[in-house]
């Protein structure tokens, strides 16, 4: 495990000089609120490195010799997101495994799957859900944390190679750089979207109002006691309380035993807030921006979807890699507008 400055610093040369990388982290967003990066996982030629963001050492040179690199990822989404979030770090280029796999047809392409169908190699399922906050790590955690990055590699060539026979590698670049520019958008929080947990859609204004209070409360006391927002009180019993208090019915039976007094008291006060709202300051309902189409939009968006599901079939793939169902619609609704929006494949297969 590399945790100290000094180690770090003898790590840099072998990841400056590297030939490839491949990267993986850990988060601990089951146990912590809101989530940190615990672990990076580093593969090169040298071997697999272990690095710890949660030590007093500064990453910013490991990220600055990363970003110089095309990185080995699988499944890239989520560690890119966290990686710009909490590190501001935006790799240059990704070759990610899983995408690889999708465009090669594979519709088993987690990890595992993949490791044991091209590399005959079993991996142990592992302490996916672990808390990898905690020091020491055991020795199980470490090895499936290895694990993770120490077999992209060889998966990786035997991809590429795959993609380059089926005329697909122009694909996938297109596809990885897309999602490099998704991950590292910054997303503003929609401050009256973010307490809209399902269910919400059937409850009444004033409900609307107390869910509202409810999740503000709860936001509190997640981040107060450092756990994600389910351990306080989960969605549902959000949505039931917020029903029954608007309704003026008893909330008692729907809160669960395990709420301390204190919480109890948080609670009840949330409740109390929102019911004393004028009717003004009530959220409104959400409002149905669609329209139902036209005929002439239902034919081409009957021939689109006609003409991708028989690409997807010739091809072996998904046809929601080539676009989904809310695609289609925007499409036929506005090809002008929409079509530039798709990766380069994707438009040339559906033109």
């Amino acid at each position: 495990m590399i945790d100290t400055n000094d180690l770090l610093a003898a790590f840099l040369p072998v990841v400056r000089a590297a030939e490839w990388i491949a990267v993986d982290t850990e988060a601990d967003s089951l146990h912590a609120y809101p989530e940190k990066v615990c672990l990076i996982q580093i593969s090169t030629e040298a071997g697999d490195r272990l690095i710890d963001p949660l030590a007093d050492i500064d990453i910013d040179p490991l990220l600055d010799a990363l970003g110089a690199h095309r990185l080995i990822m699988h499944g890239a989404d989520y560690d890119l997101r966290l990686l710009r979030k909490h590190h501001e770090f935006v790799p240059g280029a990704i070759f990610d495994t899983m995408l690889a796999a999708r465009l090669l047809g594979d519709r088993q392409f987690g990890l595992s799957s993949l490791v044991e169908k091209h590399l005959g190699v079993k991996l142990e399922k592992g302490p996916q859900k672990a808390n990898w906050a905690r020091r020491p790590l055991t020795e199980r955690m470490e090895k499936y944390a290895r694990n993770d990055t120490h077999y992209l590699k060889p998966l990786s060539d035997k991809l590429k190679l795959a993609l380059q026979q089926q005329g697909r590698l122009a694909w996938h670049e297109e596809a990885c750089a897309r999602l490099i520019d998704e991950s590292s958008r910054f997303q503003p929080t929609d401050l009256d979207s973010v307490w809209r947990v399902k269910g919400s859609h059937a409850l009444s204004r004033p409900a609307l109002a107390v869910l509202r209070e409810l999740w503000r409360w709860r936001e509190q006391e997640a981040i107060a006691a450092n756990r994600p927002p389910f351990f306080i009180l989960n969605h549902e019993v959000l949505v039931d309380i917020a029903a029954a208090a608007a309704a003026h019915r008893p909330v008692e039976p729907l809160v669960p035993p395990h709420l301390s007094p204190r919480r109890r008291a948080g609670l009840s006060q949330a409740i109390k807030t929102a019911l004393q709202l004028s009717t003004d300051k009530h959220p409104q309902l959400p409002q149905r921006t669609g329209r139902r189409p036209t005929e002439a939009e239902r034919r081409r968006y009957a021939e689109l979807e006609k003409r991708r599901d028989a690409h997807a079939q010739q091809l072996g793939i998904d046809p929601t890699l080539i676009a989904s169902r809310a695609t289609l619609l925007e499409l036929a609704r506005n090809w002008d507008k929409h079509a530039p929006e798709l990766m380069g494949w994707q438009r040339e297969l559906l033109s």
